[in-house]
């Protein structure tokens, strides 16, 4: 299982002094970007093919409260894959130091042709990339985002 250990930071934090929904998000984005990035696609790899992932939907279930300054940690695993690759969903979870579930991110995305500016099939490398990820106990075949032409 990829996972990475981050803090809760002051940016992090809301009104009520627990973790804001959206630095749910935000972790788990960086979490994704981590993996990639040591997987051998960094962003400089994405800038030269010209694509980019692009998230479509964002669900998030809070079960308990993150703090300032707690130590967290961010898994990724693969919830949803298309054969083609087009389409995806990573879940996210974020565990507190005690080893409880804080909250889990499902992402549903796919790869966006930055030239086209529409969804593209991943080259090889990239959809070996997201197979070598552990797959969700719940994981589901998903269907392609590439529209027939």
């Amino acid at each position: 299982m990829f996972a990475k250990k981050l803090m809760a930071g002051w940016g992090d934090m809301d009104f009520n002094s627990h973790m804001r929904n959206t630095a749910f998000l935000d972790k788990a984005g960086d979490v994704r970007m981590l993996f990639l990035s040591e997987h051998g696609f960094p962003m400089s790899e994405f800038m030269r093919l010209k694509i980019g992932p692009v998230v479509m939907k964002d669900e998030i279930a809070y079960v308990k409260e993150v703090l300032l300054l707690e130590e967290i940690t961010v898994t990724l695993s693969l919830a949803g894959l298309a054969e083609d690759g087009s389409r995806w969903i990573l879940r996210s979870d974020i565990i507190r130091p005690d080893g409880k579930l804080a909250a889990r991110v499902n992402s549903t995305g796919g790869w966006l042709d930055l030239g086209e500016r529409k969804l593209i099939t991943p080259p090889a490398k990239l959809m070996a990339t997201w197979q070598a990820l552990v797959k969700s106990d719940d994981f589901q075949e998903l269907s392609s985002s590439v529209k027939a032409k």
